[in-house]
């Protein structure tokens, strides 16, 4: 009967890892696999990541298009239909909305859009708010404060 502690691997089907530069009866000594002059023999030898011989890169030839815009400011956006996980009254603020899982950085401004329903009060603590997202919530007994 075979145990766990007398399983073993089939003989052959491990092979030694390759150790290179060990004598000429390893088959790997003296030049380790490398040739015997070149670019590559060298220590330090090859070239750099996208290099091409000399050819102009692919990341030259393509051209550029669009920028970045380094003044964006990153916002969060949360519809009414995601609010009616909370409880009648509740104050919804970003650390809350965080906790929650709703948005997933808690340093950015949060946008409140008006997709879907809402049919409790709440009290809204957000930084944007929408038109239509306003008028659902006032319209469900809740009130709106932009931070």
């Amino acid at each position: 009967m075979i145990k766990l502690h007398d399983l073993k691997p089939a003989p052959g089907s491990r092979v030694g890892k390759k150790r290179k530069g060990r004598g000429i009866g390893s088959g790997l000594g003296k030049t380790a696999g490398r040739g015997q002059k070149g670019q590559n023999s060298r220590s330090g030898g090859g070239t750099r990541r996208g290099f091409e011989g000399g050819q102009m890169p692919l990341t030259r030839r393509i051209p550029k298009r669009g920028f970045t815009n380094i003044f964006r400011e990153e916002t969060a956006i949360v519809n009414i239909r995601d609010l009616v996980r909370f409880p009648e009254g509740a104050v919804v603020t970003p650390e809350l909305l965080y906790t929650e899982g709703l948005i997933k950085k808690q340093s950015i401004k949060v946008k409140l859009l008006g997709k879907g329903d809402l049919d409790r009060s709440l009290t809204i603590k957000v930084h944007q708010v929408s038109k239509g997202a306003a008028e659902k919530v006032t319209a469900a007994g809740g009130k709106v404060e932009v931070i």
